[in-house]
């Protein structure tokens, strides 16, 4: 009975003691409690964050890719100049042909100088082949106008100048393709030389920079 006794004293003081230590370190406990709860939110919220960033990289790389193919197809409509287009092999890709097909293909791909030049009453209609722009075609249109009404007094500085213009100008809207087709009014041209012909000599220097790099002008 004594023994009894013991242990309920032992196992009351015991249960005090373990008491005692709760209220002097509940704020430790606590405050670690608050720590871990707060490391595992952080660790969860990152998982979630690269787990929806994964599945959203793909997007954002479609998105930037399109933005560059934008972004080159303004560079390439705010330049005076276009540059020569690059022409891919590309018998290194199709199946191959024989002579009687590539014949055949060739006689299709070529295009006569009535079906990309057209003279009307009052304008040239041009037709982009195959690597045209409409710099292209303003081009070969103020050669069609000088031919019929040659001008001495244009240097090749002038020339692109009006190109320039005459592309700004023209009333065509959206991309060039093969077949698509521009109409220069001759009104449209004569205005854009008699405008060249106002540019003062610093901008045609300026100018020499570009018709460098299209010496079939001269």
């Amino acid at each position: 009975m004594e023994e009894n006794q013991n242990q309920e004293d032992e196992f009351s003081e015991k249960q005090s003691e373990l008491k005692s230590w709760l209220q002097e370190n509940l704020r430790i406990i606590i405050s670690i409690a608050i720590v871990i709860i707060i490391a595992g939110g952080i660790y969860s919220y990152a998982k979630r964050s690269q787990i929806d960033n994964e599945s959203i990289a793909p997007e954002e790389d479609q998105l930037s890719f399109d933005e560059e193919l934008e972004n080159i197809d303004n560079e390439n409509d705010n330049d005076v100049i276009e540059e020569d287009t690059v022409v891919i092999d590309e018998t290194k890709t199709e199946p191959v042909k024989d002579s009687g097909e590539e014949n055949e293909a060739a006689k299709q791909e070529k295009t006569s100088p009535s079906e990309t030049s057209k003279e009307t009453d009052g304008s040239f209609i041009q037709t982009a082949q195959k690597g045209e722009g409409l710099t292209h075609l303003a081009r070969r249109a103020l050669a069609n106008y000088l031919e019929k009404n040659p001008d001495s007094q244009l240097t090749t500085e002038h020339k692109i100048y009006i190109e320039d213009y005459l592309r700004k100008n023209v009333d065509y809207k959206g991309r060039v393709f093969v077949g698509s087709s521009a109409e220069f009014s001759k009104d449209l041209i004569k205005q854009a030389i008699e405008q060249s012909k106002k540019l003062n000599d610093n901008q045609l220097k300026n100018l020499q920079k570009y018709s460098a790099l299209v010496p079939s002008l001269s």
